[in-house]
């Protein structure tokens, strides 16, 4: 087989549009393992908010998740290495999020502070939005709130910060994040993932996601460093995802895949593409390459 590890993202890819694994899917997992493959879940999610994806697929290796910043045991949740934040540029970068109008979410490294979020509201306590509220109720996660930074009891624990809510909001505060504050953090935005179920937003609109990690900090940064604690060359490192927090572990990979429901961007640094998230294309993709078409 040309590689020794896939590494597959979560939402949009692996997750089907209802935020489950097919039965193809577990199948096609099962396949790859059984044919020496080892595979890793990679998502922006954060450790506590991929558990329960991890026993469905019986995730038993590590798993890459916070978009990069944790590299975490797939069983207990425990943090095996991270990447922290820079606790002094947290503040500024947080005073610029608030003054937008929204609470920052300060996604923690719950091995060692306990708890997932620290939400900090401001001192005119922003509301968290009905698709955060239902997002932590969904997952389970920790959270704490505060009206500001300073009352971080943890801050060396912190590993992604951010914000979430209406995309017509966010072309402002994206330029002035980046205006501000480029090659100090590694900037990330895109549609979040909601239940329109549960969640009721006005016809036409859409929710998204601005993320900060420390500069450099990405899943093929993390990929590089599970690989080498594994002794995997990354020339044998398979990836596939859809968003644009995928770029750099698709580009990097010596096979980059794309969904078909993949963003353009992750289309263009592509060496393959599969079906969408619908039609079970990460089963599509394992069976081309064990069948070394890949």
């Amino acid at each position: 087989m040309r590689y020794d590890l896939l590494a597959i993202d979560l939402d949009g890819t692996l997750l089907d549009p209802r935020g489950k694994v097919s039965r193809a899917n577990l199948k096609a997992l099962d396949r790859a393992r059984k044919a020496g493959l080892e595979v890793t879940l990679c998502t922006g999610r954060g450790t506590r908010e991929t558990l329960a994806t991890a026993v469905a697929v019986g995730q038993r290796t590590p798993i890459v998740t916070a978009g990069g910043a944790i590299i975490a045991d797939a069983g207990d949740g425990r943090t095996i290495h991270r990447f922290s934040l820079q606790p002094d540029l947290l503040h500024p970068a947080t005073d610029l999020l608030l003054s937008h109008g929204y609470a920052v979410l300060v996604l923690k490294d719950a091995t060692e502070t306990g708890y997932d979020y620290l939400v900090v509201r401001g001192e005119q306590n922003h509301p968290i939005g009905q698709c955060n509220e239902w997002w932590f109720n969904h997952t389970g996660v920790s959270v704490r709130y505060a009206q500001r930074l300073d009352e971080d009891e943890h801050p060396e624990h912190t590993v992604r910060f951010g914000v979430a809510g209406m995309s017509a909001d966010f072309a402002p505060i994206k330029a002035g994040l980046t205006d501000r504050f480029a090659g100090r953090f590694t900037i990330q935005h895109f549609q979040g993932v909601f239940d329109p179920d549960h969640v009721g937003l006005p016809a036409g609109a859409t929710y998204d996601v601005i993320e900060m990690c420390d500069s450099g900090v990405n899943k093929w940064s993390a990929l590089e460093h599970l690989a080498s604690s594994h002794g995997i060359d990354t020339g044998r490192i398979a990836a596939i995802g859809d968003q644009v927090n995928d770029i750099e572990m698709v580009r990097g990979a010596a096979l980059g895949v794309a969904m078909a429901n993949a963003r353009p961007e992750v289309r263009e640094v592509a060496d393959r593409s599969t079906l969408s998230n619908e039609q079970d294309g990460v089963a599509h993709a394992i069976d081309r390459i064990l069948a070394g078409e890949w």
